[in-house]
């Protein structure tokens, strides 16, 4: 039965980004809402052919008052009646003046050593990208395929208070700073999904944290104690309810938010151990974990079963994974310097390989982030990749099978710990386009992947150690970053 609320919160949770949208508070209370009815309703049971009906009935309903999304990342041709349908971006785009657009150590030494972990999954704000390519402004093309802003292109800047990018990421001063894992690395650190105020964060120390920033002064809420040695990656639900975690113990363990108990233990099927997990973005039901024996698995957590035809293998340890938005591709990166793509059954949860691409033989894949558009003036699908290569790596994809091809390179330090990087979540709103990124030199940096030329657009000083993980909380206001001896800062936003 989980299964089938799942499906049905999914289908509601991808226009979540639209509703009351001078109250984003409300998008995270009524996503919750509705995942308590529909638990309680699953209770009953359901019968398929209702459950169906109910779904299509739904997802029309939706569309009619939010504007229809693109299941495919839009890789194909949208049909005429999408094409020239009125989406909800477009009526709040009205005011503007807009024109058609056209190796072989331990996994555990490799942390202790160097103090950090290998992944990083971004949060994305799939709708937003999703209806990125109905919407109308003017492009021109600089290179080819390259997509750029004109200047006429004033749709974003209006929504975002028609400031420079390097206003809207003026972040400087420290909110607060968490140091109950000092001395052990914090891998990941991730604010929940829609949400200002909530953030978790894992560590080596075997243990992960949930926070609460407001109201002040900040709190731990609950940690949460049950693996027996390193954490190395988790992962919040789509409706924050739940909290996987993945571990150097060889198992994964499934959390209740509310109040921090561990719901179930799984363990890896391989009995190995487990180094980054992410949660399949239309059916919170799977989860997809990487392990130190080369293999991806999909595991179900109500049945704490690996899905059958779910599982393949790399060609080395698996440290980092990402789904695009509708879920249907998934990307993995290995220690041997490899990026493969994945098909993702939606119905079955089957896996089968698509295409792989090798980044820098034998340097290792720490992260990867997947957005649907950069932004809405550069409209391409894109990967946002961390490697021990010295760079940051932006990929285009360049078709419906997560073929890559690279787009632009940033140099930062990383040369050996697992440093992760983010898209910016409202970059869909502006003009240009920003990503973040840790670093070895133990300093956050803003890039603005459009800019031809200076493209840091902010550096925060503050750690002692290697960056490893940075996040940002739903309306970018706050900034929250990890290093490899444990501290984690929370930076803020300079209010002009």
């Amino acid at each position: 039965m989980a299964a089938v609320w799942q499906q049905v919160l999914a289908v509601d949770a991808r226009y979540n980004a639209y509703r009351t949208s001078n109250f984003p508070q409300f998008r995270t209370q009524y996503i919750r809402r509705r995942s308590q009815l529909l638990r309680e309703n699953a209770k009953g049971g359901f019968d398929p052919l209702l459950r169906r009906q109910y779904l299509k009935l739904r997802s029309q309903l939706l569309a009619q008052r939010y504007g229809p999304l693109s299941e495919q990342s839009s890789f194909r041709t949208y049909s005429n009646s999408v094409r020239s349908s009125r989406t909800t971006l477009d009526r709040m785009e009205e005011p503007a003046r807009t024109v058609p657009r056209p190796n072989g150590r331990d996994f555990e030494d490799d942390l202790r050593a160097q103090g950090a972990r290998g992944h990083r999954r971004s949060v994305s704000r799939g709708s937003y990208q999703l209806q990125a390519q109905m919407n109308r402004v003017t492009y021109e093309d600089k290179s080819p395929g390259s997509v750029v802003p004109t200047s006429v292109a004033e749709a974003s800047r209006a929504m975002a208070g028609d400031t420079t990018l390097s206003e809207n990421y003026a972040f400087a001063g420290m909110y607060h700073i968490f140091d109950q894992h000092v001395d052990e690395a914090v891998p990941k650190v991730q604010f929940a999904n829609d949400d200002k105020n909530r953030l978790a964060c894992c560590s080596l120390d075997g243990t992960v944290s949930i926070f609460q920033l407001v109201p002040t002064p900040p709190a731990v809420l609950r940690v949460l104690r049950g693996h027996g040695r390193g954490v190395t990656d988790f992962a919040w639900s789509l409706s924050n309810d739940v909290i996987v975690t993945t571990s150097l113990d060889a198992t994964m363990r499934i959390w209740a938010t509310e109040d921090g108990k561990c719901i179930r233990e799984i363990p890896d099927p391989d009995c190995s151990e487990l180094l980054c997990c992410t949660f399949q973005p239309m059916n919170n039901n799977l989860t997809v974990v990487g392990n130190n024996k080369h293999n991806v698995h999909v595991m179900n957590i109500s049945t704490g079963k690996k899905v059958k035809g779910g599982s393949s293998k790399l060609t080395g340890r698996v440290l980092s994974l990402s789904f695009d938005s509708p879920g249907r591709i998934l990307w993995a990166g290995d220690d041997r310097g490899s990026i493969f793509s994945f098909l993702f059954d939606m119905a079955t949860g089957k896996l089968t390989k698509a295409k792989r691409l090798v980044v820098s033989e034998g340097s290792s894949i720490t992260s990867i982030s997947a957005r649907s558009w950069i932004s809405r003036e550069a409209r391409d699908p894109s990967l946002l990749v961390n490697a021990c290569v010295n760079k940051l790596l932006l990929y285009r994809v360049v078709d419906n099978e997560g073929t890559l091809q690279l787009k632009r390179t940033f140099e930062i330090q990383q040369s050996a710990n697992p440093v992760h990087s983010i898209f910016c979540p409202l970059m869909s709103f502006r003009q240009g386009a920003c990503v973040v990124t840790g670093s070895e030199d133990m300093c956050v940096y803003f890039f603005d992947v459009e800019r031809a030329t200076k493209a840091i657009v902010n550096k925060l000083q503050g750690h002692s150690a290697a960056v490893l993980d940075v996040s940002f909380n739903c309306d970018e206001s706050l900034l929250a970053s990890s290093d490899a001896k444990g501290m984690v800062i929370i930076w803020r936003r300079e209010q002009k």
